[in-house]
């Protein structure tokens, strides 16, 4: 009990420097919280892909479309329980800074596939019997106060010309994981307008989504789902979703890593903001330590004050930073455009890294410290001025 309390007063002794100590800690892990939580947001999509869907894509590049004659010959393949299929849209809604998915997919199938959607049997029946009909997430029907029947005016940027959809449903997400900020509308009623408008862009689809009865088999079907389309005017590549998802990933993955690197390099600067008070602090008390050896206390109880002290600072500065990671990393999601990042929430990873963190820092900094006090003789402790 008397070391506890040694520590908690050697702690704040110099109340300005402990306090400016613990505030760069905390500033030091929310900046890495926040960090972290971008990382892991950005990779959210390989978790909440399914390991029972293929996507089959054009083999040159995703922006290239895909004939819908092929839907059927896909469907034939062993293996294969359902396909769906859309096509990103995009388009303009109010500015373009209000960004969210915006797809063109099968009315009847879509939802069947992508279960994790989950829509009220009403909803999806009048969303099926209305061309202009569609579905949005409840993330974005939240944000824009989005209700059944209201009308969506989209200006087409790759589908040029002006669009209304009429809001039919509104899909709840299964879970956290879940993304809830599409909007989805029958890829029947962009053909149409495109056969009238744009003759020679109508009968393509973006890509495929293939529902598989044993995910075990996937490399399999894929080969034959491609098999059926070498040497055409539109070679396909089938892959599993996760597998499409980090392709994405991969187009970004220099920024996003240097991002993760980032947010473990501050572990440094916390480490060296912490240890240069835990240096200074043992230089000032080499006298202290010198006469407290006198006194019978053991080189045991010389570390536990030491270690006491800097673990104490850590956790401290590291339990502000991680309340504060929180009310910044909403301000932050709020900044954003919704469908930017569909999933960003903190994971429980980056919270126990943080604590972690901590304590390995508030270790490692009070090693110097410790070897300094131990080393030094009594004799030259007491003689000591500084």
């Amino acid at each position: 009990m008397r070391v506890l309390k040694l520590i908690f007063k050697n702690a704040f002794r110099h109340k300005l420097r402990t306090l400016l100590t613990v505030l760069g800690i905390a500033i030091a892990v929310t900046a890495f919280g926040l960090l972290r939580t971008v990382y892991t947001a950005w990779h959210a999509g390989l978790d909440m892909a399914a390991p029972d869907r293929l996507i089959s894509r054009h083999s040159v590049s995703f922006i290239f479309p895909l004939p819908y004659a092929y839907l059927d010959k896909i469907q034939r393949v062993p293996g294969v329980e359902m396909v769906t299929y859309a096509n990103w849209f995009q388009g303009v809604y109010i500015d373009k800074n209000q960004f969210f998915a915006r797809l063109a997919v099968d009315a009847k199938t879509y939802f069947e596939v992508y279960r994790e959607f989950l829509l009220p049997p009403d909803q999806y029946e009048a969303f099926k019997k209305e061309r202009n009909a569609c579905v949005v997430g409840e993330t974005i029907a939240r944000q824009y106060g989005f209700k059944l029947g209201d009308v969506v005016n989209i200006t087409g940027d790759i589908y040029p010309g002006d669009w209304q959809f009429v809001v039919r449903g509104i899909y709840q997400r299964r879970d956290e994981t879940v993304d809830g900020t599409q909007m989805v509308f029958h890829w029947e009623y962009l053909n149409e307008r495109m056969r009238t408008d744009a003759p020679g862009r109508d009968g393509d689809v973006g890509w495929y989504i293939v529902k598989i009865a044993d995910p075990n088999r996937s490399a399999e079907v894929s080969s034959q789902v491609d098999a059926l389309f070498a040497n055409s005017r539109a070679e396909t590549k089938t892959e599993t979703e996760r597998a499409f998802q980090q392709s994405f990933i991969a187009a970004t993955g220099t920024i996003v890593t240097a991002m993760n690197f980032l947010s473990f390099v501050i572990i440094g600067i916390i480490m060296l903001v912490l240890g240069n008070t835990m240096i200074m602090s043992a230089r000032e008390r080499t006298r202290e330590y010198a006469v407290l050896k006198t006194l019978g206390f053991s080189g045991g109880h010389l570390v536990g004050l030491i270690g006491g002290e800097s673990l104490l600072i850590s956790i401290a500065g590291a339990g502000v930073g991680v309340l504060l990671t929180f009310p910044l990393v909403e301000v932050f999601a709020a900044a954003l455009p919704k469908g930017f990042f569909p999933v960003f929430t903190i994971e429980p990873i980056t919270l126990t890294l943080a604590v972690l963190s901590a304590i390995t820092v508030g270790v490692t900094a009070s090693i110097f410290p410790i070897q300094r006090a131990l080393g030094t003789r009594i004799v030259d402790g007491l003689r000591h001025v500084g």
